[in-house]
């Protein structure tokens, strides 16, 4: 099975048919997609200004989503190395039980929707790094009552997510299932407030 850096370099790589290099941008979101494969490949289309089911983009744009892609990669991968630090110097202390963030951190190694969109339409407009540097910088400061990406103050507790935690704060501005580590109690209880008003509006 192919590596992101292999198939990052069949995107590039202008001897490969214009399909071989879309498929394989389709498949670099198997091993990274921070909306999930669907709204990250949505975004990337956007942002680079080709369709989404366009079978023949512009290879110039191929590439403009491919870069985007891998310095959103390589944001994410520096995060991961220094949680890795973190938590083996939290051991060697004798901190043995991981926190809220470490529980959350489990269910996205690897990159794949840590700011999970349900709806693959809804998601940031921002490139993805600066979406991933917004949350990791909200990860390491003490929780707050919005959306650490697009500073959005409604929040609605959404069931039946296609992506674990299967239920979570879902910002109603820029679409990503907030991760619950980074919002306060009073936050997370207004957010389902706001889940029962909507169910009975």
């Amino acid at each position: 099975m192919a590596g992101f850096r292999s198939l990052a370099r069949q995107v590039r790589d202008q001897r490969c048919d214009l399909a071989l290099r879309r498929y394989s941008l389709r498949k670099c979101l198997e091993r990274f997609a921070p909306y999930g494969h669907r709204a990250t490949w949505d975004h990337l289309c956007s942002r680079a200004g080709f369709g989404p089911e366009d079978r023949s983009p512009d290879p110039a744009r191929l590439v403009a989503a491919l870069e985007e892609l891998e310095e959103a990669r390589s944001v994410w991968l520096a995060y991961e190395v220094e949680f890795a630090e973190r938590r083996k110097k939290e051991k060697h202390d004798g901190l043995r039980r991981p926190g809220t963030v470490d529980d959350w951190h489990r269910l996205t190694w690897g990159g794949f929707g840590v700011a999970w969109c349900d709806d693959p339409r809804v998601h940031p407009h921002e490139p993805l790094a600066e979406v991933l540097r917004r949350l990791i910088s909200a990860l390491e400061r003490e929780p707050g009552s919005e959306c650490p990406v697009c500073r959005g103050g409604r929040l609605i507790w959404m069931y039946d997510l296609a992506h674990e935690p299967s239920s979570g704060p879902v910002c109603t501005e820029c679409g990503i299932v907030v991760p619950r580590p980074v919002l306060t109690p009073e936050a997370l209880a207004e957010a389902r407030r706001g889940r029962r008003m909507l169910v009975s509006a």
